[in-house]
């Protein structure tokens, strides 16, 4: 059985498929959230059935009301979240080994525009040599595509991250967000625009890796994922304090580049706070750490940015022990942010 790895997907006994997050788990479950589920209501059919689809993490909570053994806390993240018993994993859908037998059988991907596109970037990738560290998620991983699909890659450690720059450079199948396209990139992230303006956001959109497919003009992107094995945030516990909406300064983006993404930061402002004294934690907070992929690779040293997340002590091995903003996609009350200001 391959090695499950984030942003790989699970279906469980209960038709559920669930999206992993991160490659830290307790022995018990693998920590995600419900992206397809058995619903009338929906518009994809999978295994002969209705599915629905879900993209707003924290609603995984309510799907899985009636099964309380999907809700855990993590150490790890610092709160309870939701996650996959092992016991209940029915099929494993590795984002490497899909690409590959897409490659294996074009025939899966000739229906629609933009299978045919998803096709030719992966024909790309073979001759690149650079199966084994691109893989592709979201909807074409489970077979759940349709003719509005977009095409969600990921990619593994710096031999990975070259290869998608590669990859998102090649003209002939991807083209850059510019001149009226902005429009569309903006209002696909316009829910992202509290604390920054349209020229800042657009210029942290352009650090990542995305496009628009030369042939269907569908948006395409690639997520770049840590290497197989990194430690980075093994071992590591987090201890929620509160939360905190601050201005800061990035120190270091190295760490950044990838998911979950690690920034050095210094506080300049505290603009709001659910904990007394919060200039006391403000210039004690040292990082910001990220599982959400919008802010993967969105900073740079320098940057002055608005954060919004929860208050965090981290302990473990490296050197980022200490308070920090940890941004997490789970969480109902409010969505947490980080923008570019300046």
């Amino acid at each position: 059985m391959a090695t499950i790895r984030d942003r790989d997907y699970l279906l469980d006994r209960a038709g559920v498929i669930f999206k992993v997050i991160g490659d830290v788990h307790p022995g018990t479950h693998f920590l995600g959230y419900v992206k397809y589920y058995p619903d009338a209501r929906g518009d994809r059919l999978l295994f002969g059935r209705t599915y629905r689809q879900n993209s707003v993490v924290s609603k995984a909570f309510g799907i899985l009301a009636d099964r309380p053994e999907c809700y855990l806390y993590s150490p790890t993240v610092g709160c309870v979240i939701t996650g996959v018993p092992r016991e209940d994993i029915a099929t494993h859908y590795s984002c490497r080994q899909t690409l590959a037998t897409l490659h294996q059988t074009p025939g899966l991907l000739a229906t629609t525009p933009v299978g045919k596109d998803l096709l030719a970037v992966i024909d790309w990738i073979a001759a690149a040599g650079a199966m084994d560290v691109i893989g592709v998620t979201g909807s074409f991983l489970v077979g759940a595509c349709n003719a509005r699909s977009d095409i969600d890659l990921v990619c593994y450690g710096p031999r990975g991250y070259e290869a998608a720059q590669a990859l998102f450079a090649e003209r002939t199948l991807i083209r850059p967000y510019e001149g009226e396209t902005l429009t569309r990139l903006y209002l696909r992230r316009a829910k992202y625009m509290v604390g920054g303006s349209f020229d800042a956001l657009m210029r942290q959109e352009a650090r990542k890796l995305q496009g628009l497919t030369a042939g269907a003009g569908a948006h395409i992107n690639c997520e770049p994922l840590r290497a197989d094995g990194d430690k980075t945030f093994a071992g590591v516990v987090a201890k929620e304090v509160g939360a905190i909406s601050v201005l800061a300064r990035i120190t270091d983006h190295s760490e950044g580049l990838v998911t979950p993404a690690l920034y050095g930061i210094e506080v300049d402002t505290v603009t709001e706070s659910t904990v007394d004294e919060p200039s006391v934690f403000a210039r004690r907070i040292t990082h910001l750490r990220s599982y959400l992929g919008a802010y993967t690779g969105a900073f740079r040293t320098g940057d002055v940015v608005y954060l919004s997340g929860r208050l965090v002590h981290i302990q473990g091995p490296g050197a980022h022990d200490g308070f920090g903003i940890e941004l997490t996609p789970w969480s109902a009350a409010e969505s947490f942010l980080a923008n570019l200001t300046r």
